[in-house]
Formats: structure tokens, sequence, C-alpha cells
């Protein structure tokens, strides 16, 4: 089975528009996906990218752009300025490895907090919301969280980063198949494709 290492950050407009269409791609390849939230700004250190509101204008109003274009083409609604936004979703991301640790499948949960940020105008940061995120997917919210925010699931979420950077992720969402990075949700057909042909491997 192949196997697709998905790096990602809650707070990503881009992660959210392509969540879906990557997790149906892998299910039609019968792709395993590996789930590592990642510290953004390690990654954005590294590449030379800088957060939106520090970027020339002509690429601001780009990305707005980008994001109805999109957002319109997968059929999922948007907020291209949300409420809470930027906004810290260390906690909500890492209940992701402790969901996957638990033997859970995070998917669900994930759309929700990718949502909730550009869809559904709730606060990531806030513990309250993501454990009401986390009690509707059916989870035990407290255990959960409990175990998302030790300072061992903290070092993961450090070390997916690191992961990241040594895989040449140039931001998020990156798709790592078989050493080779696809960055981006616009990515995932070409993805799909290597997943569906098992071609080796491009390199630089």
């Amino acid at each position: 089975m192949a196997v697709v290492d998905y790096y990602f950050y809650g707070a990503s407009p881009f992660t959210y528009l392509g969540h879906g269409a990557l997790m149906r791609a892998a299910e039609r390849q019968g792709a395993e996906i590996v789930f590592k939230p990642v510290n953004l700004m390690t990654i954005w250190a590294v590449s030379g990218a800088v957060p939106p509101a520090q970027r020339p204008p002509v690429r601001q109003r780009y990305r707005l752009v980008e994001l109805q274009r999109i957002a319109e083409y997968r059929g999922l609604p948007i907020n291209t300025k949300p409420k809470f936004w930027p906004t810290d979703t260390s906690l909500a991301d890492q209940a992701v490895i402790a969901l996957v640790e638990a033997g859970e499948n995070p998917a669900d949960y994930m759309q929700k907090v990718f949502a909730g940020v550009w869809a559904d105008e709730r606060e990531l940061s806030d513990r309250a919301v993501v454990a009401s995120m986390l009690s509707d997917c059916g989870f035990d919210a407290d255990a959960i969280l409990e175990r998302a925010a030790s300072d061992d699931i903290a070092a993961i979420r450090d070390r997916n980063s690191e992961d990241a950077v040594a895989a040449d992720a140039v931001g998020v969402p990156a798709y790592v198949l078989n050493g080779e990075v696809f960055w981006g949700q616009d990515r995932i057909d070409l993805l799909e494709h290597a997943l569906k042909t098992g071609r080796a491997p491009y390199t630089p």
C-alpha cells in the first residue's frame, strides 16, 4: 500500500480547501494517509514565505481571488476574511496526533477544524471549541485534549515540522509520496496520478 505523508496546519485555508479531495483520492487509490500537523512558521522560515499580511498587495489580492475560485470549484463555503484569523490551532492540531495515537481516524474532525476557521467563524484557540468538535465526532474530548496538551505530543509536532522541511515542503498542505513532495491543494490530481500509475518519484 502506498503511503502519503500529509503535512498540514489547522488555520491554513488551502488545507481546508484540499482536505476532502485528498481523502477521496486516497480512498480511490487505496493509499494510506499519515497525518502530520506542523508549525507552519518552521517551514516558512526555511522556504522564505511570509504571512499574508506581510506580502505585497498584489499577492494579497490574488490570494483572496484564489480562495473564492477554489472554494467554488470544490463546492465549499468560505469566508475569505474570517473573524478568528490569524489564530493559534496548536491544540486542535495536536489533538490529531492524540487521536491517531489512540487508533482513531481524525479526518472528519480535521474537516471540522478547518471549516471552523474558514466557514463557521469559530475560535480554534479556545479549548472549549476544540472539545465540542471532538465530541461532535464521537471522541472523548477531555481525554484527547489532555493528551494533546502534553509535551511529548508537542515534540511530535515539532518533529513533523522538521520532517516537512527535510522533504522540501514549501508550505502547507504538502503531501509526500516516496520522497516526492506535492505542495498545495492544486497538486492533488498530480498526486493521485502518481498513486495510480505507481511511477518512480521525481527528484531535483
